[in-house]
């Protein structure tokens, strides 16, 4: 079983399909943090394949229901789109065997933004909340600074110093590590 978060408008469903056959997976639910086309522009494509349920917070159905425009901001042609299935939302659990995947409510980048804690993995799934140095960009659509530092000083930085941060683009970072060397923080 296997959840997949965040399969953007790049997403190479062949190479997503490999992984999941070499490794036995089938896909439960795809999880998407916020509705910025690089990070929801391949969920029609992998439910289709897949037939898994998407999840996203309801705060952002605003900026999926004009994916188009968002694609035309880019200069490229807008992605198919898909019906949301379930909310995700804050005190949401996904569960995937014997792991729990815990939304975080975590507005700011986007008004709809969540990210996913594994208490069990001592991870956190961050999309574009929270960075190795730097935080989501808020000049975008539905972005607000002062919401994504409360999110983030509410909501990340009071989880275990020792938890791995997956971020929605560059490198992986740890909360102890944010907490220290973040100058946005």
């Amino acid at each position: 079983m296997a959840i997949v978060v965040d399969p953007g408008d790049g997403t190479d469903l062949l190479k997503v399909q490999e992984i999941l056959r070499r490794h036995g997976l089938s896909v439960q639910a795809i999880v998407i943090t916020h509705a910025h086309i690089d990070h929801i522009g391949g969920a029609a494509k992998l439910k289709a394949a897949t037939g898994a349920p998407v999840y996203m917070n309801s705060n952002d159905m605003g900026l999926y229901d004009h994916l188009d425009m968002q694609a035309g901001w880019l200069g490229m042609p807008a992605p198919a789109k898909t019906e949301i299935d379930c909310a995700a939302r804050e005190g949401d659990t996904l569960r995937l065997g014997e792991t729990d995947f815990h939304v975080l409510d975590t507005p700011g980048h986007t008004q709809g933004s969540v990210c996913l804690y594994i208490p069990e993995l001592d991870t956190l799934v961050a999309g574009d909340t929270l960075f190795r140095d730097s935080i989501g960009r808020t000049d975008l659509p539905g972005g607000d600074s002062r919401k994504i530092l409360s999110s983030i000083h509410h909501k990340l930085l009071v989880l275990p110093e020792e938890t791995a941060v997956i971020c929605g683009h560059g490198s992986s970072t740890t909360i102890g590590r944010e907490k220290e060397l973040n100058p946005w923080l």
